[in-house]
């Protein structure tokens, strides 16, 4: 399996996420960039889920229908055709983070997965029901870690 870079020009692997990204801030997706995506990869799909939540690993954002020869979002947008699930806040697309006030900061996993061909996932999926059917399909995955904190 091949590994696909992934990237944010808002903040490198492993730093703190802007502001303005945040569900506080102006709720606005990062910029995300990418490259490594095998020929043969039908979809893309992209989650980004917290694992310090406290009522477990929340979802912020799931989205499904990527077209494979992209190789990237801006900010605050997805590709054509593309789909945006519900996000752990019930809204669909991004939902920025806000963990609870005085909490350490928390990290934000954005993972990037190619796949053989259309996935079928659950309109509002947990992370666990999003694993199970991406993990399973990957042709190749890449993952970028932010962390915030409030």
């Amino acid at each position: 399996m091949t590994d696909i870079e992934l990237k944010s020009s808002a903040f490198d692997d492993h730093a703190m996420i802007p502001r303005h990204y945040a569900k506080e801030g102006d709720n606005v997706s990062p910029p995300l960039t990418w490259s490594g995506v095998p020929d043969e990869a039908v979809e893309l799909a992209l989650l980004c889920e917290d694992p310090d939540a406290p009522s477990g690993t929340f979802v912020h954002w799931l989205v499904t229908g990527i077209d494979p020869h992209a190789d990237g979002l801006p900010a605050g947008r997805t590709t054509p055709g593309s789909h945006p699930h519900r996000n752990g806040y019930g809204e669909a697309g991004w939902g920025g983070p806000q963990p609870p006030r005085g909490d350490d900061a928390h990290r934000y996993f954005f993972r990037l997965y190619a796949l053989p061909g259309p996935v079928s996932i659950p309109e509002a999926a947990t992370a666990d029901e999003a694993h199970r059917v991406l993990d399973g399909q990957q042709l190749a995955s890449g993952t970028l870690v932010g962390l915030y904190q409030r």
